[in-house]
């Protein structure tokens, strides 16, 4: 029997629960993940990070590679790390931008 092919939907979702402990925000939410494509029980998704010298750089795209082969379904997960266009703040939705301006030191 085969497994049902993940939807565009699960697959953001399975990423929302990859969290930036610096920032403590989900990468979907932070806007670091840009593209989702899905072939079959192929998944790629073509991310960023806020830096390039980001110390979470392997937590990061080791738990959003882990989170797609958590999916039912999935059975190749390829996480591509890009650089272009560059990560900017205005690409957080406006949830990470009300929970990050909420954990500021006033």
């Amino acid at each position: 029997m085969n497994s049902p092919t993940p939807t565009e939907t699960a697959v953001w979702n399975a990423l929302r629960s990859v969290v930036d402990p610096e920032l403590g925000c989900n990468i979907v939410d932070l806007g670091l993940v840009y593209d989702v494509a899905i072939e079959g029980a192929r998944v790629r998704v073509r991310m960023t990070l806020t830096t390039p010298g980001c110390p979470m750089h392997e937590s990061l795209c080791t738990g959003a590679q882990l989170a797609l082969f958590n999916l039912e379904g999935v059975q190749e997960a390829q996480v591509e790390l890009v650089w272009d266009p560059p990560w900017h703040p205005a690409m957080m939705s406006e949830t990470a931008r009300a929970l990050l301006a909420a954990s500021r030191p006033r």
